[in-house]
């Protein structure tokens, strides 16, 4: 995400190479590309006209340590008034209440209001350790309810099922009830969409609102809108007493228009990004390290938060010894990797958080969700032994496993040439080579076609 913007403000950093101190004649030009890049990334008008006012004002004059660059001073002005825009510090979900904690989720149809409810109940329920209920009141869309309650099934939530004649008022009220009764920490109350924001629509959800007395009313927002989400976020913000904001598919957001001006144009925080389709595509925000992202900084915070959630602390160690070793590493720990690539989010989802630099240097990795079920499908295909020794794999093993996997032989090879570079690269890494390490990627999956 945000690449073009990242581009953008990149080459601003080296206009100011040579300087000994930002003034305004030297940063005016900078000024100027930071702009355009703004509102080519669409960001409201008025979040850029503050924006670019806030750091000229705090720009100009700024000395430059010795330690810095003009560029890199330039930048950590630019970064400050970034998280500032977003909301400056984390907001948290707001769970202090009497149980159950009701959390309303409002929004147009077609923004992820369902499939972020069941995210949400995910991440209450592994990271808060709340016992959590699902109730649907779209009765409009039985697709919704039926989607919901899978949704459930998946994460562990409770359900509570909707009676056919039912008002969105009485599902409310009974599934408050219910889960009131049989002590639940939260309730997700999903609420119906429209393809346009309508009187009867904001009706029908200012009286929810009203019954359930929400402590969370979260307005869920697709950030691929751009400035159309703003604009809707702001319309609900008036109707509704909105307590933050849930912004989805910024994965696929390659501008960042909506993260950078939803805080500023209605006032209410972002809580959560919604990223993949997956059940854990759901993250905190925080408005520090989506600023680091934006200038090509990365995320290794959240990469390494990530990685924790998702790794097994056994495996991990495991893998580890044998890197230090240097033997012992096989096709099962090979596969054992892309798994866990896939649990957090994919290879594309790790590249965009780390920093520009190393990102740029892996491009030519390049490995999707289809070329890793690909791989998966061929080690799949082998026998324990295969896996555990490579080298018995000849020419007539090769395409009973090819055939197995609906390849061809020569994927079967690039795939074993494949893992000889892992190997040398857990050696790599073993010595701590960085640079080492992603000349290694690099060369462990040329550029697909």
């Amino acid at each position: 995400m945000f690449e073009n913007l990242t581009g953008r403000l990149s080459d601003v950093i080296k206009t100011l190479k040579g300087e000994a101190r930002l003034t305004e004649s030297n940063i005016q030009k900078a000024l100027r590309e930071v702009r355009l890049a703004l509102l080519e990334a669409d960001v409201a008008l008025p979040v850029v006209k503050d924006l670019i006012a806030r750091v000229k004002e705090k720009a100009i004059g700024h000395e430059v340590m010795s330690s810095l660059t003009p560029g890199q001073a330039f930048v950590g002005v630019v970064h400050q008034e970034l998280i500032s825009i977003m909301g400056g510090e984390k907001e948290d979900l707001n769970l202090s209440t009497t149980p159950p904690a009701v959390i309303l989720m409002a929004g147009l149809q077609g923004a992820g209001k369902t499939t972020s409810s069941g995210k949400l109940a995910k991440w209450l329920i592994e990271q808060k350790k709340k016992k959590v209920l699902l109730v649907s009141c779209d009765i409009y869309r039985p697709a919704a309810i039926h989607q919901l309650e899978l949704l459930a099934t998946q994460t562990g939530a409770d359900f509570f099922p909707v009676q056919n004649g039912q008002k969105p008022g009485e599902i409310g009220a009974a599934a408050l009830d219910y889960a009131r009764k049989h002590h639940h920490d939260v309730l997700i109350v999903d609420t119906a969409g429209r393809l346009g924001i309508d009187e009867a629509m904001m009706n029908e959800i200012s009286e929810l609102e009203t019954l359930l007395n929400p402590i969370e009313t979260l307005f869920v927002v697709d950030a691929m809108q751009g400035q159309d989400a703003v604009n809707t976020a702001k319309a609900f913000s008036e109707a509704l007493p909105l307590t933050g904001v849930v912004l989805t598919k910024l994965d696929g957001d390659a501008r960042g228009g909506a993260a950078l001006s939803v805080k500023h144009v209605t006032g209410k925080p972002i809580k959560f990004t919604g990223i993949a389709e997956k059940l854990t595509g759901l993250e905190t925000f925080h408005p520090d390290r989506m600023a680091s992202r934006i200038l090509g900084m990365g995320d290794v915070l959240g990469l390494i938060e990530e990685a924790q959630r998702s790794t097994d602390e056994h495996e991990a160690k495991k893998l580890m010894q044998k890197v230090k070793s240097g033997k012992g590493f096989d096709l099962n720990d090979f596969k054992a990797q892309f798994q866990q690539m896939k649990k957090m989010g994919g290879m594309s989802a790790m590249l965009d958080k780390l920093p520009a630099q190393l990102s740029q240097a892996a491009q030519n990795v390049n490995v999707d969700d289809k070329v890793i079920n690909r791989t998966e499908a061929i080690i799949n295909s082998m026998t324990q032994q295969e896996r555990v020794k490579p080298e018995i794999l000849k020419a007539s093993r090769k395409r009973r496993i090819a055939a197995g996997a609906g390849v061809s032989v020569q994927e079967v090879n690039r795939l074993l040439s494949q893992f000889d570079q892992a190997k040398k690269m857990m050696k790599m890494m073993n010595k701590g080579g960085m640079s080492k390490m992603m000349r290694g990627l690099k060369g462990m999956f040329p550029r697909m076609r």
